[in-house]
């Protein structure tokens, strides 16, 4: 498997200083800052990139459980929402809430809730994520 790569700059303090997160060797480059992170500032933040990885790997697992399974998915679109909570450790991410819809003919309800599971558990970012909780709300559209 190819190696995989991302770089992020900072420079200054944590509150006034402002850094770029690049994707890739040739990826985009998006802004970040405090305010990003925990405002309203235009930019991206650390844990949107990891909802962004959490929701495309889980769209992938779960499009190839269902084709193991015999299923062909005509869409899966997966929403993730990341929740950072501050405690007496500092911020953490806490919880990770996925949310699936997706149009496979031929499936009932019940498989499809059990194949969506599977993927959950099985797909590398929800393992190396495995410290935060992680919810699946899985809907058959169609």
């Amino acid at each position: 498997m190819p190696v995989r790569q991302a770089n992020a700059q900072w420079n200054g303090t944590l509150r006034e200083g402002k850094g770029t997160m690049k994707f890739g060797v040739d990826g985009p480059q998006m802004p970040f800052s405090f305010g990003t992170r925990f405002g309203d500032e235009k930019g991206t933040n650390p844990e949107e990139l990891i909802g962004a990885a959490h929701a495309g790997c889980f769209s992938m697992a779960f499009s190839k459980i269902l084709g193991d399974a015999g299923h062909t998915p005509e869409r899966i679109a997966t929403h993730a929402k990341v929740i950072v909570e501050v405690g007496e450790g500092g911020a953490a991410i806490s919880t990770i809430a996925l949310d699936c819809k997706a149009t496979v003919p031929g499936l009932d309800n019940a498989e499809f809730q059990e194949l969506a599971n599977t993927a959950k558990t099985g797909c590398p970012v929800s393992k190396v994520l495995a410290a935060a909780e992680i919810t699946l709300t899985a809907t058959l559209e169609g």
